[in-house]
């Protein structure tokens, strides 16, 4: 029987191990709104979610379920005032939360895209996890609110979100006729891009995928 030798072993020992845990677990508290975000980028799509928007939280739920991300978020907010504050701390501190459970990006698969219909509803978001923070969104609400949701606070979440986590996102609605359709389609399709580019690539694993050597 034949035993390896040591740098077989340590060749075996290396092909074996398992990839760190995506997670983390961010607070942002602020006169404003108290935050709190717990995330696993590789878990099954679970999500507890109490922002006291109901939409909000039915669309943060399209990104845990769609993304395959285990996702917790609870903010208390000053809705007495409106919902701009939590729809965009919580981008923030999403967009916090992805960045250190991503790290430095090492084996991922960097870019993501996915069109997602709903009825007559289609969009298309197209993200890259390049480091450098963009949002190019081109959506026109049919209705200017959804369940209490301000539509305009799509785009602040998603700003918020792009500065924080470092990515260049490219969202485009491009058929809608109902506005809860148009905006369900927007997050779905964020979610499967996102989790797209942020799949483990085992041809390239434990390489930066940048000529750079850095994102």
């Amino acid at each position: 029987m034949n035993t390896p030798t040591a740098p077989d072993a340590i060749v075996a020992a290396a092909g074996n191990a398992q990839p760190p845990a995506r997670v983390a677990d961010v607070a942002r508290n602020t006169a404003e709104t108290k935050i709190r975000v717990r995330i696993d980028l590789d878990g099954s799509g679970r999500a507890q979610l109490a922002t006291g928007i109901g939409f909000f939280d039915h669309m943060l739920d399209q990104i845990a379920r769609h993304g395959l991300i285990d996702l917790d978020v609870h903010c208390e907010g000053d809705l007495h005032i409106d919902g701009h504050h939590t729809v965009e701390d919580v981008g923030i501190t999403l967009g916090q939360a992805v960045a250190r459970a991503v790290g430095d990006k090492k084996g991922i698969r960097r870019y993501g895209h996915a069109y997602v219909p709903l009825d007559e509803a289609l969009s298309r978001v197209v993200v890259d996890f390049s480091g450098r923070p963009g949002l190019h969104m081109d959506v026109r609400f049919t209705s200017g609110s959804i369940g209490g949701f301000d539509t305009q606070l799509a785009f602040e979440f998603f700003q918020g979100f792009v500065n924080h986590a470092g990515v260049t996102l490219h969202i485009d609605n491009l058929k809608g006729v109902n506005a809860h359709h148009q905006c369900e389609t927007i997050f779905k399709a964020f979610a499967r891009a996102v989790r797209a580019a942020l799949e483990l690539d085992p041809r390239s694993a434990g390489v930066i995928p940048s000529t750079k050597g850095s994102l």
